[in-house]
């Protein structure tokens, strides 16, 4: 049997799909000492280079999928590494061993909340995929006006630069003078999407954390900066919202 050059290698913990899918295009992958291209497939006995260094495989056996939640606070940026020196978010996570930890649903530097994190690339790329639509969730507060035909407009759909939007579900939960917060569900994670739908409506965003991905909603104990791991029943069950056994 063989299989996608770059799903191999993201389910070895390597990196996802579309950053493996880079390091492809900028040639820095050899399948057999020879320059891999998109497309190429590999078996067990297919011999994988990166940067010149060969890819120690192992079986689907003994590989064991991690999940961990992060609560990320406000001025982290969600890259491994930032040329203005930034605090990324990576730097807190606890180290692995030939593996390397990949993101699922960035959050820009203002955003807080919940971020997920996997040495699993094919669950990394099921869950960050459009077609599997997978509801995230949102506290957002606002500054502005808000009435029932912006509502209506938010949840039947906005035309924004990239394409339609909406949100799926809007619920208010308070707030004092013009500043009102509402939790909000959509099911893809474009860029900067909740912040753009609001505006589209003249409204700002003043605050916006991320509550729930999928079945997991970030724990009310976890504070900003740290992390905790997933225990099997809940990666399972993460894990078969996108048909992974």
């Amino acid at each position: 049997m063989t299989e996608k050059l770059q799903k191999v290698l993201a389910n070895l913990g390597l990196g996802s799909r579309r950053e493996i899918e880079r390091w492809i295009v900028q040639g820095r992958i050899s399948v057999n000492r020879e320059v891999a291209k998109i497309g190429d497939r590999v078996n067990l006995n297919t011999k994988i280079f990166i940067d010149g260094k060969p890819i120690k495989r192992q079986s689907k056996l003994s590989f064991k999928r991690r999940v961990l939640i992060y609560h990320k606070p406000e001025g982290e940026v969600c890259t491994r590494t930032d040329p203005e020196n930034r605090p990324t978010v990576f730097s807190h996570l606890p180290s692995l061993k030939g593996e390397r930890w990949i993101m699922i649903g960035r959050l820009d530097i203002t955003t807080l909340g919940l971020l997920i994190f996997t040495n699993d690339g094919e669950l990394a790329h099921r869950l960050s995929h459009p077609s599997y639509e997978i509801e995230r969730e949102y506290a957002v507060r606002v500054l502005g006006e808000v009435d029932k035909n912006i509502l209506k407009r938010l949840q039947v759909g906005v035309k924004l630069e990239d394409g339609m939007a909406s949100f799926t579900q809007i619920e208010e939960r308070g707030g004092e003078k013009a500043n009102r917060w509402y939790h909000v569900v959509l099911k893809e994670g474009r860029h900067r999407e909740v912040r753009r739908l609001w505006e589209s409506q003249g409204v700002k965003v003043s605050r916006l954390i991320r509550v729930r991905f999928g079945d997991i909603f970030l724990p009310s104990d976890l504070r900003r900066g740290q992390w905790s791991e997933l225990n099997v029943s809940e990666i399972q069950k993460l894990a078969t919202l996108v048909g992974l056994n």
